[in-house]
């Protein structure tokens, strides 16, 4: 038996078989779909988007990527992401900058009024995430993390 058919039925092909609520992808989905829900309205009176938000925190934590990495980390088609950072960039929130080692290449980077600004979202985004894991414990959250990144390994097209 394959290792990543381990703990499921083989047989089981179609999704009326598997069902909705058994579905990891439906329900990953559902569950983003929530967290992004819950947050908009706050983001809103901030003056922001979801797209925008996810952009300045995942620049709060790796400062000084490309356009194209920032798509991936924030899973962002990089249309839309160049976009976004346009709209961040007029707010004063990002800057970008050539690259030295290859001048077709950007990278962005936060300023000051933009690490600001995802501080005065991060309450609202944490209090949503501590919503969303109300009555798991540590042990299940740890497990649920080691099972989400070996996922993500498994479908990875990036090495990062």
């Amino acid at each position: 038996m394959d290792e990543r058919a381990e703990g499921r039925n083989p047989r089981v092909t179609t999704l009326g078989q598997i069902g909705l609520q058994q579905f990891a992808p439906y329900l990953m989905n559902r569950i983003m779909g929530r967290y992004n829900a819950s947050l908009r309205l706050d983001l809103r009176r901030q003056g922001l988007t979801v797209p925008q938000v996810r952009a300045l925190a995942v620049l709060a934590v790796g400062d000084g990527m490309s356009i194209n990495e920032l798509s991936v980390y924030t899973v962002i088609e990089q249309s839309t992401m160049s976009r976004t950072l346009d709209a961040l960039e007029t707010q004063g929130l990002v800057r970008r900058e050539a690259c030295q080692d290859d001048s077709r290449t950007r990278k962005i980077f936060l300023t000051e009024s933009g690490r600001e600004e995802f501080n005065r979202a991060w309450p609202a985004m944490h209090d949503a995430f501590e919503h969303m894991f109300d009555g798991i414990d540590d042990a299940e959250y740890t497990a649920f993390i080691g099972t989400l990144q070996k996922v993500l390994g498994n479908i990875r097209k990036h090495d990062f």
